[in-house]
């Protein structure tokens, strides 16, 4: 950590790249939900008489709101989906090779390879979250029935044990996709190779990299809070300091949230070539030559 915030080009890096996509993909977004307000005004899908004081009924009228809108979302998304997801894995596969080339000057350029790993890792982040999404819509469907009195404490914790269960499962199995990248770098192997070689690297290194996957995952989490707290810092003064006051704290926070998460993903790559080092490398090097390691 305290290496990675000596050399600060490589957070700016990091941030950069991912705001390229990401600030393009907000506008587009944004565009498209203006269009379908302005096909369907939340007023005439009944959000604008949302009841606040009724959980459920505000609960019912936002499923008949999205009853409607489900249509309009599907269509853009056939599209956007796509789209945004071949951009992402462009634009991460390219960004991820300066951050790594940045790191480790000796390190070759392969955009390529990095572009179809990167394409891995969001088909399978997509896949545990659809996932996820299947397991909460079963608890939904056992606990909150027509013909009996829901069972909130049962929903709740199942809901709570399902999250936690799969954020752990994606710690526990993401790491494979984050340390391919870097074997493919450092080992001079093709994309397809790196992603074998990282299911096999041992069980010191592997339990080294799941460890470090499990910290990075609790430091999200605690940003997040972190994240939350300093949001509602205004919030007892807002008569006194207005909205605008609340509106640009909430900008300053969430620039804070991403800035620090893309900081501690630097961290990540740092901590996992330093592994690689240990276990795999050449110490104290900065990085092996290309195809020195080669199994």
């Amino acid at each position: 950590m305290g290496w990675v915030f000596g050399h600060p080009s490589l957070t700016a890096l990091e941030v950069a790249w991912r705001w390229v996509f990401g600030i393009p993909m907000l506008m587009v977004c944004w565009v498209q939900a203006q269009k379908i307000l302005a096909a369907l005004p939340p007023d005439t899908a009944g959000i604008g008489n949302l009841s606040l004081q009724n959980p459920w009924l505000a609960a019912v009228q936002l499923d008949r709101a999205w009853s409607l809108y489900r249509p309009l979302v599907g269509h853009v998304l056939i599209w956007l989906a796509p789209a945004a997801g071949l951009a992402w894995a462009v634009v991460a596969g390219l960004g991820r090779s300066l951050v790594l080339k940045r790191l480790h000057p000796r390190l070759p350029m392969r955009p390529l390879a990095l572009i179809a790993l990167q394409a891995g890792w969001l088909l399978l982040l997509i896949a545990i979250v659809w996932d996820w999404y299947q397991a909460v819509g079963w608890v939904a469907r056992t606990h909150i029935v027509p013909s009996a009195e829901p069972d909130l404490v049962g929903f709740s914790m199942w809901v709570i044990f399902l999250t936690l269960g799969y954020f752990t499962l994606w710690a526990v199995v993401s790491w494979v996709l984050t340390i391919a990248p870097l074997l493919a770098l450092l080992e001079d192997r093709s994309a397809v190779s790196a992603l074998g070689r990282s299911l096999w690297l041992g069980k010191a290194f592997t339990g080294k990299l799941i460890e470090a996957n499990l910290v990075m995952g609790i430091v999200k989490l605690a940003l997040m809070v972190v994240a939350m707290v300093f949001s509602s810092v205004l919030i007892p003064f807002a008569d006194e300091v207005g909205m605008s006051a609340l509106h640009q704290e909430w900008v300053v926070v969430a620039v804070f949230y991403f800035v620090a998460g893309d900081y501690f993903q630097v961290v990540r790559l740092k901590g996992f070539v330093e592994f690689w080092r240990t276990y795999r490398g050449i110490p104290n090097s900065s990085a092996a030559p290309a195809g020195s390691h080669r199994e």
